[in-house]
């Protein structure tokens, strides 16, 4: 590969401009003979050169063609593989987007975060809320960070499962053997008070405390990083593959719980 090619020439056109660098003006059929290019070729050879400004022509009885000047036809092929770089580079850093974000784990189409501690009067009013969209049924999971608190701490939000639901609910609370530590006597009392149809498990251990509603959206206890008796706040998703998960993992759960009423 001569250095002319590398700046985007073709073999024909090399031939066709260094030829023309030593005779000076001369015609298509001239400088076919003396570049050995064939006759068939020449003029495609001749427009594409003129096309791109490196050659030019000086008369029209006969056309003669001209080379222009080295200096600027050196500038103007650089000009050319510099735009032509530029657009593959272009194209190569839109493949990678695209590599890399089809090989990227999807994202949850919809998801929310609550910010807010445990037992927070907005925790709780968030929770109302959360329970008001349940048509037929809640999967909840209660473990840390309430087993680490006390029952003063956390009433609120278990009350709000109950106040937010509509009658036709139904409601499966999971405890851990933990949390059922902390509950009051007069538990048993505040469930028969509802008017939702309830049914409590315990199980011995619970890594995470989350709900599921209809199998259409769970939240997920975020614990505190540095106090174990509180949360940094609680992350809602509505992806149908994650929340399928969260209601495969609470069956897992309830199958393995002790009736606790």
């Amino acid at each position: 590969m001569t250095e002319l090619s590398e700046l985007g020439l073709s073999s024909y056109e090399e031939k066709v401009y260094r030829a023309l660098l030593v005779t000076g003006p001369v015609t298509a059929t001239e400088l076919s003979d003396i570049s050995d290019v064939p006759k068939g070729r020449i003029y495609d050879v001749l427009n594409g050169l003129e096309a791109r400004k490196l050659i030019r022509t000086q008369s029209n009885d006969p056309k003669q063609y001209v080379a222009v000047q080295p200096e600027i036809v050196v500038e103007r092929l650089l000009a050319e593989r510099t735009y032509e770089l530029t657009q593959e580079w272009n194209r190569y850093r839109e493949r990678a987007e695209t590599v890399r974000s089809n090989l990227l784990p999807t994202p949850p189409i919809e998801s929310s975060f609550w910010h807010g501690s445990l037992g927070s009067d907005e925790m709780s009013t968030a929770f109302q809320q959360h329970m008001r969209t349940a048509e037929d049924f809640v999967h909840a999971v209660i473990g840390t960070p309430y087993e680490n608190s006390t029952w003063d701490t956390f009433r609120t939000e278990v009350e709000a499962l109950f106040e937010g639901a509509n009658p036709d609910v139904t409601v499966d609370l999971l405890f851990s053997k933990k949390v059922v530590t902390e509950l009051p006597d007069r538990f048993p009392c505040l469930i028969d008070e509802r008017s939702v149809d309830v049914t409590v498990r315990t199980i011995s251990d619970v890594v995470l405390s989350f709900d599921v509603i209809d199998q259409v959206e769970t939240t997920i206890d975020l614990p505190h990083p540095v106090s174990g008796d509180d949360r940094i706040g609680v992350v809602g998703i509505k992806d149908s593959k994650v929340v399928e998960e969260f209601e495969k993992y609470f069956q897992q759960l309830w199958a393995n719980g002790d009736p606790l009423l």
